[in-house]
């Protein structure tokens, strides 16, 4: 036998049509000769039709519903007047509660959340109500039955079959069955057996629903389309057994001198409290096991992340601070067993000495719950803490403690997490140490550099001075030779005098600064003097050396040996570093701030990884070292201090082969 969903559409409208047409038929054959309504007509089969139909082919299909209206109805026993009035009522109804259900949309409607359930119940009542609308006016035209109790009929009949056959055609709740197999065995029985027996007493109706419970049971427990089996088999011993005037509903007219139609309404009613029991409790138990499935997966996620967390200590415990939770980071760190841990106190993963300190560091009472409460107050602020290992060995731990709160806000427990940076901090502690004593080093090489210097200087001065005799032939006359061989250590020993020079100017302004005396001088008559010195040097370069300042006087307090011997540095390395035919532009511009002397040249320029180190004593580029430019490395050292003693800055623009600019930034005059 083929399944259901395996069949294609046109094979299972064909099947539901013709369903329809015959419990339809039904319906209205088995309906009391002297009543006036057609019984419970399938007109939710026939919105299935539509519903499983294409959206192109289902308007198509409402010819169909008016002609298997018209005819169930006509044949049934009806007058075909009253016949016309109830197809073209169940073909409007059809119509609307497909509309209403499909929003027009080519796919299987959907009854799974509370929009659905409001969509699905407000469908089905305007369905009714349209029911009930052309019922009365059937009834009105054509003077069959009483219009008030046609409407009635009408409506509450539709309305049940919408309810109940509706939901069939609609995508439900996916959650398999969890009662057990004697629980479900149970529950068919009572279905199949005490549904009978129910409706056979003929003046008790309220006993027809100890059924519902029944239903609500099932709704709870089963699946969902096995419920609504239940529930449609339930109400079809009810109709059977009613039509065969068996039970309160058939018994009911006679007993209380009721019209004959009111069984029909009795039943339809029974139906349409059925259904709106059964259909919400099965959306909510589809929302909870599928609550219950996301819940789940949530903690499935949270479990293997904190399981994958080795590299770090994650420990839940309850508001009592007992372990509950000690992840596979924590087991690795602190070499406990979660099941040596769990149930116990935190408190056993710190030593007093650990607490004790913590709580120095926190400024608290020396005791764990004082601690604790900081480390809560703090958040998500770490906090180094001490843990004491399994194996008695004490560690370090970045640590951060949060209260685990539910959904009143009330708190069930706490979860720290921590790394341990006990390697860290010994690095830590060892750069430290390297770096003090680097530091010491540093202080012992400036202090032996310019003690060296000191001494150096007298004696060179000193040979400088004879050197400069026997230039003078003071001594005696020299011969070419001998001239030559002078010049020769007198211009060395000027170069290394001017070294010593460098390194003691260097020495004094890290050790002492300038001590500057309050003198205005002009920054145009500085850089002009500045580049006087170095002038010489450019022209036998051949390079063209251009100064611009402005015209008005630009006065700073400052040291003016040192302000000028900065610049002679900068110029004098633009033109050292510039090949023949190059260009060197030393401008002086003012600002709102102060001023800038910006000095650019056209030479083989810095290699932008070597800036950095630019500032360096004794650094050298490599573009110099490869082209031998003589010099010591300390021009720029000291040019960037004495700038720096005067509160400004000193930065580089430079590309290697694109020449260099520096820029020296001056506070205002206050």
């Amino acid at each position: 036998m083929l399944r259901w969903q395996s069949m294609t559409w046109q094979v299972r409208v064909s099947i539901l049509l013709a369903v329809t047409a015959a419990t339809g038929l039904a319906a209205v054959a088995n309906a009391p000769d002297d009543g006036k309504v057609i019984g419970i007509w399938p007109v939710g089969a026939a919105v299935g039709a539509l519903l499983l139909a294409p959206r192109r082919w289902a308007l198509r299909l409402l010819p169909v519903v008016l002609a298997l209206g018209l005819l169930t109805v006509g044949v049934g026993g009806r007058p075909w007047s009253v016949a016309v009035g109830y197809a073209v009522t169940i073909a409007v109804e059809v119509a609307l509660v497909w509309v209403l259900l499909s929003r027009g949309q080519e796919r299987t409607w959907s009854l799974c959340r509370d929009a659905d359930l409001r969509r699905w119940i407000l469908a089905c009542l305007l369905g009714g109500a349209v029911g009930a609308v052309g019922g009365a006016l059937t009834a009105l035209v054509t003077g069959f039955g009483h219009v008030p109790l046609v409407a009635l009929g009408m409506g509450t009949a539709h309305l049940a079959s919408l309810l109940v056959l509706t939901p069939l055609w609609a995508t439900l709740p996916e959650h398999d069955s969890i009662a057990g197999r004697g629980e479900y065995a149970l529950q068919w029985l009572l279905i199949t057996v005490a549904a009978p027996m129910v409706f056979i007493p003929q003046d008790t109706p309220p006993l027809v629903y100890l059924l519902i419970p029944l239903l609500a049971w099932s709704a709870l427990r089963i699946s969902a389309r096995e419920a609504l089996a239940q529930m449609i088999l339930m109400l079809a011993f009810a109709i059977l057994l009613t039509t065969a005037d068996r039970g309160p509903f058939a018994a009911a007219p006679a007993v209380y001198g009721l019209d004959r139609d009111v069984r029909g309404i009795l039943l339809a009613s029974f139906a349409v409290v059925c259904a709106v029991i059964v259909v919400p409790l099965i959306l909510r138990v589809g929302e909870s096991v599928e609550a219950a499935r996301d819940a789940q997966a949530e903690r499935d996620t949270l479990d293997r992340i904190v399981a994958s967390a080795t590299g770090v200590a994650i420990i839940v415990t309850d508001e009592r601070s007992r372990i509950s939770l000690f992840n596979p980071g924590a087991e690795r760190m602190l070499g406990y067993r979660a099941e040596q841990v769990l149930g116990r106190s935190t408190s056993m993963l710190h030593s007093p000495a650990a607490v004790e300190a913590a709580a120095a560091q926190l400024g608290v009472a020396p005791d764990f719950r004082s601690v604790a409460g900081e480390l809560l107050r703090r958040g998500v602020a770490p906090v180094e803490m001490g843990f004491t290992r399994a194996d008695g060995v004490d560690r370090t731990h970045s640590m951060t403690l949060s209260r685990v709160t539910d959904d009143q806000g009330k708190v069930v427990g706490y979860v720290s997490t921590s790394e341990d940076v006990t390697d860290r901090i010994e690095t830590e502690e060892a750069l430290r140490e390297a770096l003090e004593r680097m530091r010491e080093v540093d202080s012992v090489k400036d202090a032996f550099v310019s003690s060296v210097s000191h001494e150096l200087r007298t004696p060179i001065t000193s040979i400088h001075g004879y050197l400069e005799m026997l230039l003078d032939e003071t001594l005696g006359e020299l011969s070419p030779a001998q001239r030559s061989a002078v010049e020769k250590v007198e211009s060395n020993s000027r170069r290394l005098l001017g070294l010593i020079d460098d390194l003691l100017t260097l020495s004094r302004l890290q050790e002492d600064g300038l001590n500057l005396a309050p003198r205005v001088v002009d920054l145009r008559t500085l850089v002009g003097d500045a580049c006087e010195v170095v002038a010489p040097a450019a022209e036998t370069g051949g390079l063209s050396l251009r100064v611009s300042v402005p015209e008005e006087p630009m006065p700073f307090l400052g040291e003016r040996d040192m302000l000028e011997r900065a610049l002679v540095n900068l110029v004098g390395n633009a033109v050292k570093f510039t090949p023949g035919g190059g260009e060197v532009e030393v401008s002086l511009l003012p600002r709102e701030d102060g001023s800038v002397v910006v000095v650019r040249d056209t030479g083989i320029g810095i290699p932008l990884a070597e800036q950095e180190h630019l500032f360096t004593r004794f650094f050298r580029s490599s573009l110099a070292q490869r082209q031998a430019i003589p010099g010591s490395g300390l021009g720029l050292s000291i040019a960037r201090a004495v700038v720096h003693q005067h509160g400004g800055s000193l930065r580089v623009e430079s590309a290697e082969g694109a020449g260099t600019t520096f820029y020296v930034e001056l506070p205002a005059l206050v």
